[in-house]
């Protein structure tokens, strides 16, 4: 598939703000970092803030994919069916609940954990909605997999828990350092073993259709000289990225090292020397790996129609 920038930045962006934010609610239930009042308010409105930015920034993104902006509204209609139109309305309310949420704590009031959970619900469905969106597509093989829904919410949960360990040290919160870079290292391993399997059960598939079923034709010999129609279309510029083997090598590679083995380290040297500069680096790192993550979990799924269009005169 062609991968969208636009959709590349929401998934990432919401999923780093969504993993941040049950970091947050995971800290104000547990009463971890035995935080005073004042800190706990002070801290949890600043992490929803930041939560908050970075879904509005991934919103932003994904009207860059739309044809027509102003009708984005619609999308919304076919919640009964359509993935897609259940995290349009997941997410404005998942913002809705971290506004409400970080706010409440802002004013300092009582209620926060009532809105907490109601956010969560809201967090858990838009996680879920995103994910399905692809694994419900049973005809690309590569996404049609629960591994799909389980690298989504693992690598959101990573991301967000290694955001919340940088902004912990960057605000001061000395006892919460230890206990969520302990989360995110633990988090990012097991997304890495989730990761690694669909990586192997990816390379192992095998298309369902062929060239012979594609067309009708079953001898056994069919050899595509050219597409016709003076090159390209929309079917080989949408549903097929157009980068070599060797670029979608170097970009797996690429990412397996910035996602996983890279912010594990930078995490033991952030806390071991007491940086939040080190552990900024560790989720910047980290985000720019879920990037190419991201690019590659789109191009490398098959479309069908590929084994038709096999070459681009």
């Amino acid at each position: 598939m062609q991968p969208a920038f636009s959709v590349i930045f929401l998934t990432t962006l919401i999923g780093a703000a969504q993993g941040l934010f049950l970091a947050l609610y995971g800290t104000e239930v547990s009463g971890l970092g035995q935080l005073g009042a004042q800190e706990s308010h002070q801290f949890l409105f600043i992490g929803s803030l930041v939560a908050l930015v970075l879904t509005a920034l991934g919103l932003l993104a994904s009207f860059f994919h739309l044809g027509r902006p102003e009708r984005a509204w619609r999308s919304a209609t076919m919640w009964r069916t359509s993935w897609l139109s259940r995290e349009v309305i997941a997410l404005p309310i998942f913002m809705a609940g971290l506004f409400f949420y970080g706010s409440a704590h802002w004013l300092g009031l009582d209620s926060t954990k009532w809105l907490g959970a109601f956010t969560v619900l809201a967090c858990l469905t838009l996680f879920v909605s995103t994910a399905m969106i692809y694994a419900s597509v049973r005809f690309l093989q590569e996404w049609a997999s629960p591994l799909t829904l389980v690298n989504y919410l693992l690598l959101g949960c990573a991301s967000g828990l290694t955001l919340a360990t940088a902004l912990a040290a960057a605000t001061g919160m000395a006892t919460l350092v230890l206990p969520y870079a302990s989360a995110a290292a633990g988090l990012t391993l097991l997304a890495w073993v989730t990761r690694a399997a669909s990586l192997v059960r990816n390379a192992r598939l095998k298309p369902k259709s062929s060239l012979q079923s594609a067309i009708g034709i079953k001898h056994p010999r069919i050899v595509q000289k050219a597409q016709g129609f003076m090159g390209g279309s929309f079917n080989t510029r949408e549903f097929f990225h157009g980068k070599t083997t060797e670029l979608l090598r170097s970009v797996k590679w690429g990412f397996l090292l910035l996602v996983f083995p890279v912010p594990l380290l930078l995490l033991g040297a952030g806390v071991s020397a007491s940086s939040a500069g080190i552990l900024s680096a560790a989720f910047l790192l980290q985000y720019l790996g879920l990037l190419a993550e991201r690019w590659f979990f789109f191009a490398q799924a098959n479309h069908p129609q590929n084994l038709y269009y096999q070459t681009i005169s």
